[in-house]
């Protein structure tokens, strides 16, 4: 059975994009990562709001547990979440350089 965090309404998306982002930023922070981060959101932040702001436009999906405040045409939480996403891959990968350097990973994880 899945947790119901539809608790909190217009806000679940955002409280969502609050917990993940808080791993995200462990993750940077942790692999002191923050320069890789914002070039990588820089880079590909442009073309995920055409993308997503096309995708909202002709309807390819919705979003109801929102705020409802927009921002340049979409939710305020999908700038978040273009914004998270790429920093949260990032952060994981330059994680898994830094242990695997350390020699802290384990055998299929490790780069070797």
């Amino acid at each position: 059975m899945l947790p119901d965090i539809t608790v909190f309404g217009a806000y679940t998306y955002l409280v969502t994009e609050l917990f993940w982002g808080g791993i995200a930023l462990s993750l940077v922070a942790y692999a002191d990562a923050y320069r890789q981060a914002a070039r990588t959101v820089l880079i590909l932040y442009p073309p995920a709001y055409v993308w997503d702001w096309y995708t909202l436009e002709v309807g390819v999906f919705e979003i109801p547990l929102r705020t409802g405040v927009e921002l340049a045409g979409i939710p305020i939480e999908e700038h978040i979440f273009m914004i998270l996403v790429p920093a949260m891959v990032v952060g994981a990968h330059e994680t898994l350089r830094k242990l695997d350097a350390a020699g802290r990973l384990p055998g299929p994880l490790a780069g070797g």
